[in-house]
């Protein structure tokens, strides 16, 4: 399980669109607008009639926290201030955390004049998921972290086997009904949405109506199958300070016009231990192993090819990783460690002969770069595939060592490093 996070702007269309299904008198209606450095702010307008009739409240949504106090948050203005802020704002360059980039996302929403504040958030572990709740919402809830209870809902039983209620501080007095419901029905939502962690901080009221004023939400992306529906207009942005490389956008491009699953990011351009994995999954497991040994600040990069990619497509994913890593030399030389689990569908030899077409293409570069592949791969055809990395190794010049699923999946990786040291 990845989690991956999501702006707030869509992290509160999926509350509006979807909450109601859980709590008949959540009346939060979604007024929100994003704006970006290509949008057309008149055809913004026309779309959100809102914007000129509303206080506003306009933030940066670009995947950090803390905006309010980095003085980024425009509060109870009008759409002529708005707009003012939008000029000034685009494009400068910010710190944050250490972390320098530029600001190009925006989320306006309607501003709502409030006393209290809130917090709520509910996060997943083994066991099942944890609810955090305190009346003490806002930018001061960590320091005052005693303040917050804890629900722990077992992922067997769920929320139904618990007096939520009895739990909640007496001093919310008749909005204790109201925090119940709401929290119930915010877990059912977290849970049939495919969440893996959802931050409102702070929540407000408006009368009897319940208004997030500032959300935080990660997704769990191996539910990204079972969510097709409620994730269809959703885009996970790249975290903040990071833009793509040209070959992270090829890959993210093929990947989009396929139904199989290609991923790539790189961490590191000169590192020494590069990847080619089959299975999100098993992407997980090689990265940890390679950290557990104590080579994460030689991981050159992450990712996965899975879902049964075709020939071509394992070819251009190949190719793209052996460019990255062809284009200087270490010391050390450098190890490539294509492996995965024992598949259920994909074709094992049908993507190897796009992995041989590739290593034969670069088959000088690699031997320049001194590099050494380690395979480990099962599943159907395997023995095929197998057997064209075997027959390449012969007559490729570079060294191949070739494991079925007989091998421990990982074993590779310690292979790999312990014989290159």
């Amino acid at each position: 399980m990845a989690q991956r996070g999501i702006r707030e702007y869509d992290a509160k269309n999926l509350l509006a669109r979807y909450l109601p299904e859980y709590l008949d008198d959540f009346s939060y209606k979604g007024n929100l607008a994003l704006v970006g450095p290509e949008t057309d702010i008149e055809g913004l307008e026309a779309e959100n009639p809102w914007l000129k009739t509303t206080r506003l409240v306009v933030k940066p949504d670009q995947l950090f926290g803390k905006r309010g106090k980095l003085g980024l948050v425009l509060l109870d203005a009008d759409w002529e201030e708005a707009k003012e802020y939008l000029n000034e704002k685009m494009g400068l360059e910010v710190t944050i955390g250490g972390i320098t980039g530029r600001l190009s996302y925006f989320l306006i929403e309607p501003f709502t004049p409030h006393k209290e504040e809130y917090y709520v958030a509910i996060s997943s572990d083994y066991e099942g998921d944890n609810i955090f709740f305190s009346m003490d919402g806002g930018v001061g809830v960590e320091e005052n972290w005693e303040k917050v209870i804890s629900i722990h809902v077992d992922s067997l039983e769920g929320i139904d086997a618990l007096d939520v209620g009895s739990k909640l501080p007496a001093e919310l007095g008749d909005k204790r009904a109201l925090v119940e419901e709401f929290i119930t029905a915010l877990w059912r939502f977290y849970s049939d949405t495919g969440f893996a962690y959802v931050e409102i901080n702070p929540f407000t009221f408006s009368g009897r109506g319940i208004v997030p004023l500032d959300m935080v939400a990660k997704l769990d992306d191996a539910e990204e199958y079972w969510q097709k529906k409620r994730w269809s207009e959703l885009a996970f942005p790249e975290p903040f300070g990071r833009t793509p490389s040209k070959e992270e956008l090829f890959i993210k491009e093929i990947d989009s016009k396929t139904g199989a699953s290609l991923k790539l990011t790189i961490l590191n351009p000169e590192g020494r231990v590069w990847t080619m994995v089959a299975g999100g999954g098993a992407s997980v497991i090689y990265a940890d192993t390679i950290c557990d040994l104590g080579h994460a600040d030689e991981m050159a990069n992450y990712g996965e090819y899975s879902g049964d990619p075709n020939t071509e497509e394992t070819y251009h994913y190949t190719c793209t990783i052996l460019d990255l890593m062809t284009r200087s030399k270490n010391p050390n030389g450098k190890v490539l460690l294509i492996g995965g689990a024992i598949a259920n569908f994909t074709d094992v030899a049908k993507t190897f002969k796009g992995v041989v077409m590739a290593l034969e293409e670069y088959q000088q570069k690699l031997q320049e770069a001194d590099i050494e592949i380690y395979v480990r791969r099962g599943g159907p055809n395997y023995e095929q595939g197998l057997k064209l990395m075997r027959d390449l190794g012969k007559r490729l010049g570079v060294p191949i060592q070739v494991h079925g699923p007989e091998t421990h999946m990982t074993r590779i990786v310690p292979l790999a490093l312990e014989e290159n040291q």
